[in-house]
C-alpha cells in the first residue's frame, strides 16, 4: 500500500495523508461473517461512563475474524483483501475446500488466489498457522496465542511483527514489538509473516473532524479545569498545577501500574522504555 497526499486547498487538508488501499480487492464485506453490534462507547453494562473521551463516529459493521485458525489441515483459498474498520490492518476472506468462508488478519504480501493452512506439518510460508514447536528460529509471527487453543492475543495490529528466539523445553522465548521477550508454550499457534498495512503508522491524521469520525472525543487539559473537577485546576492566569501530572482521581500519571504476579515468571526481558 501507499500514502494518499492531499492539495492543500484548506487548512484542514494541508497536511492530511490517507491510505490509498491499492491492496483492497473488494468493497463490500461477507455478510454471514458480519453483525451489527449496538454502540457502548466508554459504557460499563450499566450505561454508566467508564472511559472518557468516546463517543459518536462512524456507523460499522463487526467483521467475525477466526483468530483461533482451528480447522486444522484444511487447504483454504485466498478470496479477498478486505478492510476492516474496527482495525489497523487488513483482513483476508478464505474459502476452504469444504465450502466455509472465514475471515483471518492479512499479513504482508498475501494475494488473491494463495492457498493457506493451520494445523501440525503444514508448510513454512505467510499465511500458514501452526503451532511454536514447528516454527524455525528467527521465524517471523503473528497473531499469537497465550495458551493452547484459546485464540491469537497477541500481534494483531497493522505493520507488527514477532520474532521466534529460541525454544526451552515447554516453552518458546518470543521477542514481541514492544521489545519483551516473553516465555510461551511451544503448543501454542501463530501464524507465519508480518501484519499487513506497513504504512499505518505513516498516516496523519491532519483535522479533528476526522479524529471524531473514529469515535474520539475531544480531550481537556486538566489545568484548564475547575479545581472541582480536576486536581491541577485553578489557579490565577495560565497556572501549571503545582503537582506532577494526576488523573481527575489524584492519581499519578506515568508510573508503572501492572499487578500480574502470577504471570512475572514468563517475562524474561521487560518491554523497552519509549520515552
Amino acid at each position: 500500500m501507499g500514502i494518499r497526499r492531499c492539495k492543500p486547498t484548506s487548512a484542514g487538508r494541508r497536511f492530511v495523508t490517507y491510505p490509498d488501499f491499492s491492496e483492497i480487492t473488494r468493497d463490500e464485506p461477507y455478510k454471514p461473517l458480519t453483525l451489527c453490534i449496538k454502540k457502548r462507547k466508554g459504557r460499563n453494562n450499566q450505561g454508566k461512563v467508564t472511559s472518557w473521551l468516546k463517543g459518536g463516529g462512524n456507523r460499522k459493521l463487526y467483521r467475525i475474524i477466526d483468530f483461533k485458525r482451528d480447522k486444522h489441515n484444511i487447504p483454504a483459498k485466498i478470496v479477498s483483501i478486505e478492510y476492516d474498520p474496527n482495525r489497523s490492518a487488513r483482513i483476508a476472506l478464505l474459502k476452504y475446500i469444504d465450502g466455509e468462508y472465514r475471515y483471518i488478519l492479512a499479513p504482508d504480501g498475501l494475494q488473491v488466489g494463495d492457498t493457506i493452512m493451520s494445523g501440525s506439518g503444514v508448510d513454512i510460508k505467510v499465511g500458514n498457522a501452526m503451532p511454536l514447536r514447528e516454527i524455525p528460529l528467527g521465524a517471523m509471527i503473528h497473531n499469537i496465542e497465550i495458551y493452547p487453543g484459546a485464540g491469537g492475543k497477541l500481534v494483531r495490529s497493522a505493520g507488527v511483527v514477532a520474532q521466534l528466539m529460541a525454544k526451552e523445553g515447554k516453552h518458546a522465548h518470543i521477542k514481541l514489538p514492544s521489545g519483551e521477550v516473553r516465555l510461551i508454550n511451544v503448543n501454542c499457534l501463530a501464524t507465519i509473516g508480518q501484519i499487513s498495512n506497513l504504512e499505518h503508522e505513516n498516516v496523519i491524521i491532519g483535522k479533528a473532524g476526522r479524529t471524531r469520525h473514529l469515535g474520539r472525543r475531544p480531550s481537556v487539559r486538566g489545568v484548564a479545569m475547575n479545581p472541582i473537577d480536576h486536581p491541577l485546576g485553578g489557579g490565577e492566569g495560565k497556572a501549571s498545577g503545582g503537582r506532577p501530572a494526576c488523573t481527575p482521581w489524584g492519581k499519578p500519571e506515568g508510573i508503572k501500574t501492572r499487578k500480574n504476579k502470577r504471570t512475572d515468571k514468563f517475562i524474561i526481558k521487560r518491554r523497552e522504555s519509549r520515552r
